[in-house]
């Protein structure tokens, strides 16, 4: 059975070291998270992550959710029980509001309690992800008498939530909607018609399941302008607010798929089911947007916590595994060969995986303070620039760590060769859990396509701007430090190929859209690559300081910085191959006619 541990160490080190989380603790949320608080929550998560999630994680894939003819599903053996545990301590509610009976601590928290989650079971975890995402659309855009009347419930974990979007001939196109809303004269709608792989669209786990659907209101505009958002729960509640009569919405089918077997992602059948506006109508997508970003987000976790656990599991067969000799001479004497962990093939995959975790987890958390203090920062310039970074990192944290969750698993089932290939060692159930982060929540090439034509442009590059202002400034501070030269001079290096490359679509975009097309995933992955340069430049920095300040764990502060050189000297050359591609054009690519192929 695969191993987990989560790294509380290295989140505490990014948390308080690296972004000095401290300094905010005159904030909401941030003062009644202090050092020891924030240790003894994050303790415990990791925690709970492995003694109760984790357990759970092959037997929910061998298992799989089961329908009966009613409709209802049956999660995996042990995940009801693990989920009351789960809603009893609480950890649904971690940063909820308090006004809703929520914990009100930093969303930066629970992103890190929620790489933990993910990690020790990735279809588990995404029950609570789906329902906070909802949570945050219907606080966000509900009347004062939708919040009162869902949040605290799904907070407490009681009910949990969904958000519907996709039909079967509807994805990302959601112009092409045909779910259908029917004025009721008490205010309500009756929401007919389909859609197709709803994460944990019906489940044993909560009392109730309030679904987000997308739906055009009769006689609305065809379009995305004619689309509103509707709360329809799986029990209407009665006059007391409790779960009453069935709606009428049912579970058709539970998609068959290649991973996450532990979720029930299902085909969800509306027949005049009751429904709520929410928000103003006509404006769906708006609403939408508020769950859909923090989905993002939480998929760029996914991605970054499938490759720990899996990077974890290729270091402890490494170590075990022994095969061949050292090309330096045999390590390991007394055995008939040496632990595999000695060849450089290995190291390289080992030491890849380490890189890309480390600096994704530091630019989770960076990313998830950002979002905080765009909404609690005192200063209007600080929250509104907070903001901007979010925006633009969006896209980038979905897509980039979850392409690298998904290599790295690839990376690490081939440190174990052919036992990486046999279900009972685990890691091809990494691979094929991880796969599923690069399509779900606007597939990667979405992404990419949402930076370049709409994220770099928007507000002037406003955004952009202060990125680049924001990793130069750095970079130019720490130039004639010459133990932060390893470091910098990368750093440097792939800024200027970020900015060559951002000219350049400046000059060829707009003249030949398919330019920006063409370019669209590479530049997606040549600032992840500036980004995650930038995060191991900081943690050098902090670990530097916290060594001549004669703190802290002398091997941990010495292994980042080998780490962060390692990242610096074979990932972040990659940079020059991005701006290459993007710098070729469309031509190559868009030469070749339709029935060529």
């Amino acid at each position: 059975m695969p191993i987990y541990n989560a790294p509380v160490r290295d989140t505490l080190f990014v948390l308080n070291d690296v972004l000095k989380i401290g300094r905010f603790d005159n904030l909401p949320g941030f003062s009644d998270a202090s050092p020891d608080v924030t240790e003894a929550i994050l303790g415990e998560a990791g925690k709970f992550a492995t003694e109760v999630f984790h357990p759970l994680n092959q037997i929910g894939d061998r298992e799989g959710c089961k329908r009966a003819e009613d409709g209802s599903v049956t999660t995996p053996n042990g995940f009801k029980a693990a989920y009351d545990q789960f809603r009893e301590a609480g950890w649904g509610g971690l940063s909820a509001e308090a006004e809703y009976g929520g914990q009100g601590l930093p969303h930066t928290l629970a992103a890190a309690v929620n790489e933990y989650l993910s990690s020790a079971n990735m279809a588990f975890a995404m029950y609570p992800g789906l329902t906070r995402g909802a949570i945050a659309a219907i606080q966000q855009h509900g009347s004062d008498d939708q919040k009162q009347t869902y949040l605290p419930k799904m907070i407490e974990g009681s009910w949990t939530g969904t958000m519907n979007l996709t039909e079967p001939h509807c994805g990302t196109d959601l112009g092409l909607l045909r779910t259908r809303a029917t004025p009721q004269d008490d205010g309500s709608y009756r929401i007919s018609g389909q859609k197709i792989f709803i994460s944990a669209g019906e489940h044993d786990l909560s009392d109730n399941i309030i679904h987000l659907v997308l739906a055009r209101i009769d006689g609305a505009p065809e379009g995305v302008k004619g689309i509103s958002l509707f709360i329809v729960p799986k029990f209407v509640l009665d006059d007391a607010g409790n779960p009453g009569s069935r709606n009428g919405v049912k579970c058709g089918s539970i998609e068959e798929k290649m991973g996450i077997h532990g979720n029930a992602t299902c085909v969800m059948n509306y027949d005049e089911a009751t429904g709520y506006l929410i928000g103003e109508a006509h404006r769906g997508l708006r609403a939408m947007f508020t769950m859909m970003n923090e989905a993002r987000l939480g998929v760029g976790i996914q991605g970054l916590a499938i490759s720990e656990i899996a990077y974890q599991n290729a270091v402890t067969y490494a170590k075990e595994r022994i095969q061949g000799r050292s090309l330096s001479g045999p390590k390991a004497k007394d055995k008939a060969a040496d632990p595999i962990i000695v060849h450089p093939d290995v190291r390289r995959m080992l030491m890849t995986m380490r890189a890309v975790n480390e600096a994704g987890r530091a630019l989770v958390l960076h990313t998830a303070l950002k979002g905080d203090l765009s909404h609690v920062a005192e200063d209007e310039k600080e929250r509104q620039a907070a903001d901007d970074w979010m925006g633009l990192l969006t896209p980038v944290i979905k897509g980039v760590l979850t392409d690298k969750g998904f290599e790295n698993a690839v990376m690490a089932q081939q440190v174990y060769g052919g036992h990486g290939y046999i279900a009972e060692w685990g890691m091809e159930q990494f691979v094929r859990d991880a796969r599923i982060a690069q399509i779900y929540e606007g597939a990667n090439g979405i992404q990419a396509l949402d930076l370049v034509g709409r994220k770099l442009a928007l507000n002037g590059g406003r955004a952009i701007q202060a990125f680049f202002a924001e990793v130069g400034k750095f970079a130019e501070e720490n130039r004639s430090d010459e133990a932060m030269a390893p470091y910098t001079k990368g750093l440097k290096k792939g800024l200027n190929d970020l900015q060559q490359a951002t000219m350049w679509l400046m000059q060829n975009a707009m003249a030949r859209p398919d330019n920006a097309g063409a370019a669209s995933n590479d530049y997606m992955h040549l600032i992840g690559l500036v980004a995650l340069g930038y995060m191991w430049a900081l943690q050098a920095k902090a670990a530097q300081e916290k060594l001549a300040g004669g703190g802290g764990d002398e091997a941990f502060l010495n292994a980042k910085l080998t780490t962060g050189k390692f990242f610096m000297d074979r990932l972040m050359p990659e940079t020059a191959a991005h701006l290459s591609r993007i710098s070729s054009g469309a031509d190559s690519m868009m030469a070749l006619e339709d029935a060529a192929f």
